[in-house]
């Protein structure tokens, strides 16, 4: 796994989509294939920049036309049962509910309801929504939630924009089942991964 520091010039972070195509810039030889990388905002400048914290599987590679790998480093986690561990999250806690007014799609002979996901706005379904994603891998033992801003974002090719409303947790888990922990980890919690959401940093508590 590789832990890096990024900085994305001003241009390319008007807009969460132009600021993950940036980061896709990283891993020229990736191409369509799937995302192996997680990343958060740090700091947000105006006319200046972001400042990326990534993880990813492999190590990214600076370019002339790719942002600015201002450090980076090789690490190997090792997680045991019983470890506790201060973490931060950025996520996109939601729901999915049926919405009648997107129409019907067809699974094998049948129509059912589309569904849209909407966002959990109380603490308490936010705290819940993170304790089902760590159900049978990780205890809470603390927990601090604080709402930020809302994300807005547009795709040109697509004539489409949305918005999304993250949540910063910072708290201490105890891990129950290490090598799940470890998958978790590495893929992420959440939706919105896209736009900067899923990352699960940790040390030691």
């Amino acid at each position: 796994m590789y832990l890096s520091k990024i900085h994305i010039p001003w241009r390319q972070s008007k807009n969460s989509y132009h600021l993950h195509q940036a980061l896709w810039e990283l891993y020229p030889e990736q191409g369509d294939e799937q995302r192996n990388f997680l990343y958060r905002v740090e700091r947000l400048e105006k006319g200046i920049g972001t400042h990326i914290l990534m993880q990813s599987k492999i190590c990214p590679q600076q370019s002339e036309d790719s942002p600015v790998i201002l450090d980076w480093r090789e690490y190997n986690l090792v997680f045991l049962s019983g470890q506790r561990l201060r973490f931060r999250l950025r996520a996109n806690p939601v729901k999915t509910i049926k919405d009648s007014r997107k129409g019907t799609v067809e699974k094998k002979g049948k129509a059912y309801t589309r569904t849209v996901r909407v966002p959990l706005i109380h603490e308490e379904q936010q705290q819940a929504w993170l304790e089902r994603k760590l159900r049978d891998i990780a205890q809470l033992e603390a927990l601090i939630i604080q709402p930020e801003p809302i994300l807005y974002f547009r795709k040109e090719k697509e004539k489409r924009s949305g918005k999304i409303r993250p949540i910063l947790f910072d708290g201490i888990l105890n891990i129950t089942e290490p090598e799940a922990f470890f998958v978790l980890f590495q893929t992420g919690i959440g939706p919105a991964k896209a736009f900067g959401c899923g990352l699960l940093s940790v040390c030691r508590a």
